[in-house]
């Protein structure tokens, strides 16, 4: 990958489905650091507003992760580049979905993903698989898109910090505590 243009004060909460992120994120808002939410969910509870079964927007799995792209786009846009934020997923995660999903990568993902360099990425460490409404990956796929999240994340001058599986209240203490190494 190209060097990074802006180099961020940002720190994104990754793994793949069902590591606990949004817990994490959550917890870190409550703790009062700022924090975003997770796009994909986001798109889809918007989408079903207006009508749309989880089934529908789902079936078009190119128009459903340009959504999303759209979405974190916008938002990161939005963010002030010297004020540290936890994202709940970052662009490079629509990465990990593209090459998932067998999508050729939309060049605005391209583009956007080689404009920002994050603080720090932190992985998640898988937990079981728990499946909902917009969740619906079985556990190989769940690990498979989490090893693609790290190899996207390993193609970027990103540091990462791996997060083991402890209780929420602990993972959020490691993330601090590892902010400043």
């Amino acid at each position: 990958m190209k060097h990074k243009e802006i180099i961020t004060n940002w720190c994104v909460i990754t793994g793949g489905p069902c590591t606990g992120k949004t817990t994490v994120v959550e917890l870190l808002a409550k703790r009062g650091y700022k924090t975003t939410i997770e796009h994909a969910r986001h798109y889809i509870d918007t989408q079903k507003i207006k009508g749309h079964t989880v089934e529908e927007i789902r079936q078009n799995k190119k128009e459903f992760q340009l959504g999303v792209l759209n979405m974190q786009i916008e938002e990161e846009a939005t963010l002030d580049v010297n004020e540290l934020v936890f994202l709940d997923r970052a662009l490079p995660d629509a990465m990990a979905y593209y090459r998932f999903l067998g999508l050729e990568y939309d060049s605005r993902l391209v583009e956007q993903c080689n404009k920002y360099c994050y603080k720090k990425v932190f992985i998640l460490e898988r937990l079981p698989l728990v499946n909902d409404y917009a969740r619906r990956e079985d556990e190989a796929e769940q690990l498979r898109i989490h090893n693609l999240i790290i190899e996207v994340y390993e193609s970027f001058p990103c540091p990462i910090v791996h997060v083991p599986v402890l209780s929420p209240e602990n993972r959020v203490d490691f993330i601090i505590k590892h902010l400043s190494r």
